[in-house]
């Protein structure tokens, strides 16, 4: 039995797909050499035809401009150009105005205007006023007499003046401009002296600023944050200068010396107590705090639990006093600030439901009531404060 050479094989894979083969494979197609097709020839045909579409579509659309310029320009023309019976009409109708001595002149003027006009008469104001050219040539309307333009020019000045801004007036000589951060800045507070400033915001940073030792940077010499993760809401340096009262958003009022040291915290009340004037300290938020203005280490805060407590920072374990603010119907209320007196004996502060109720500061309170003076709106009372 023979085998198959090398030449049958060959001949066998030359003559073409083998039909038994795409009948197995499951379809005719098999064995046929794939199409090639031509990338580049592709592209510059949809290239040309592209270029080809815009260069109608701007061909059309510079036909379409042309177009309406002539209509514009015919348009132009015909308002423009005067009719040639438009002419005789003025002239004919001049003649009626100047009237003659006898009738049977104007008998004739008047036919011979009629056999003339074509159309309705003109205005008798277009015969009798006099053609001005010069305020044919003016565009736009007259300019207004000398005297109307200085008080047109005397109203501008004085709503210029009005509409300037009023941080303008202030009678300052110099401005600098200090970054504290790229959150809001929500407290402030100037040393006795004005020779620092120190500033808080809504970044929990507390800055200060010396005027004095400060560079053409203009950049804090100091940066901290006394109560961490907690919104600073108040700064107030003392009448000496030496300390800072720190008020944030926690219950806990801080106390700094003017180079950022702690000196004292306030502690903090048990929340678990319902009489606040049991508590050795503030439960809630804090909202502000004020130095008194003539003794040294006593400050007064209030807070979101409804009261207003007095500390000395010689004593920060629990509170000199407390004041519980109340409505006329003996309920609680908020206190969102509070401020001494002028002369230090008194104690006011500004309440949620409006009112502003002052204490004696000598007076303290634990389980009896203190009955406090009510400001009212349209309520005033007179007290020593001023």
């Amino acid at each position: 039995m023979e085998r198959p050479g090398p030449s049958d094989v060959t001949g066998s894979d030359t003559s073409g797909p083998d039909p038994q083969l795409a009948v197995t494979m499951g379809f005719t197609g098999f064995g046929k050499k794939a199409r090639t097709f031509d990338l580049e020839a592709m592209f510059e045909q949809t290239r040309r035809t592209a270029v080809e579409r815009s260069r109608k579509t701007l061909e059309a659309r510079e036909k379409e401009e042309e177009m309406n310029r002539e209509k514009e320009l015919r348009r132009q023309t015909e308002d423009i150009e005067p009719t040639p019976s438009g002419s005789n009409v003025a002239r004919d109708c001049s003649k009626p105005s100047s009237r003659g001595t006898s009738s049977s002149e104007s008998e004739e003027s008047s036919d011979s205007s009629d056999d003339e006009l074509i159309g309705p008469p003109l205005p008798l104001k277009m015969v009798e006023e006099p053609v001005n050219h010069l305020e044919e040539d003016i565009l736009g309307p007259l300019p207004a007499p000398l005297g109307e333009e200085a008080e047109d020019d005397d109203d501008d000045d004085g709503d210029s003046e009005e509409e300037e801004n009023p941080v303008q007036k202030i009678p300052d000589s110099h401005e600098i401009t200090l970054k504290h951060g790229t959150k809001t800045v929500s407290a402030l507070g100037l040393d006795p002296s004005g020779a620092r400033l120190v500033t808080g915001g809504y970044d929990y940073d507390v800055k200060f600023w010396d005027f004095a030792g400060m560079d053409a940077s203009f950049k804090a010499f100091r940066s901290l944050q006394p109560c961490e993760c907690h919104q600073i809401k108040s700064l107030q340096y003392s009448n000496t200068g030496d300390m800072i009262l720190v008020v944030s958003g926690s219950s806990q009022a801080k106390v700094i010396d003017r180079d950022g040291f702690e000196v004292m915290e306030c502690i903090k009340g048990d929340q678990y107590i319902v009489d606040m004037a049991n508590t050795k300290g503030h439960t809630a938020m804090l909202h502000t705090g004020s130095w008194h203005p003539k003794i040294k280490g006593e400050f007064v805060t209030c807070s979101n639990d409804a009261t207003v407590r007095t500390w000395e920072v010689e004593n920060p374990k629990k509170q000199k006093s407390v004041f519980k603010p109340r409505t006329m119907q003996g309920k609680k209320v908020v206190p969102t600030t509070c401020t001494y007196s002028r002369d230090g004996n008194l104690i006011a502060a500004a309440c949620q439901n409006g009112s502003i109720q002052i204490w004696d500061r000598n007076l303290t309170v634990s389980q009896g009531h203190l009955s406090p003076l009510f400001l009212e709106e349209n309520h005033l009372i007179k007290t020593n404060m001023c």
